[in-house]
């Protein structure tokens, strides 16, 4: 029987992640950088991100933050700009919620952004759908339906 190397697998790379509730230095923005919250996950690392100077862009999550940042709709992050490529962007950092409060109350984020509510981007405009049985029955009396009426 063979003899085992390792010392365990997949979790035992991963670790624990100890760091979460530690204080990170608040990052601002440089020039060719833009604060966007995620309005949509396309998968492939990719996210559609409204940045807050009024463009809608399509962000590239880099090689530094896949699967060790998870990032989910209606975060807060740092987009890097393309010079050659307005409509893209690359995601730098992704804040957290005191963070993205901090930035708000500082003055870097307008007053309309929305931090820690993901249905912020749903379409107000859609129709509600309604199930109606009966429709097209005008009889207002609760008679049962029988199987054969349908």
């Amino acid at each position: 029987m063979a003899k085992a190397k390792g010392k365990g697998g997949k979790n035992r790379r991963r670790g624990k992640n100890d760091n979460y509730n530690q204080k990170r230095e608040l990052i601002f923005k440089d020039e060719q950088q833009e604060y966007a919250q995620i309005t949509k996950m396309l998968g492939n690392g990719r996210v559609e991100a409204s940045c807050f100077d009024g463009i809608k862009r399509m962000a590239h999550i880099r090689g530094k933050l896949r699967k060790k940042v998870w990032m989910a709709q209606g975060d807060i992050i740092l987009c890097s700009l393309r010079d050659f490529q307005d409509d893209q962007c690359d995601v730098v950092h992704k804040y957290n919620s005191d963070e993205a409060r901090a930035l708000k109350s500082a003055g870097e984020l307008p007053e309309s952004a929305k931090i820690n509510e993901t249905d912020t981007f749903g379409h107000d405009d859609e129709d509600e759908v309604n199930f109606e049985f009966g429709a097209d029955d005008s009889s207002d009396d609760n008679e049962e339906l029988d199987i054969d009426d349908i």
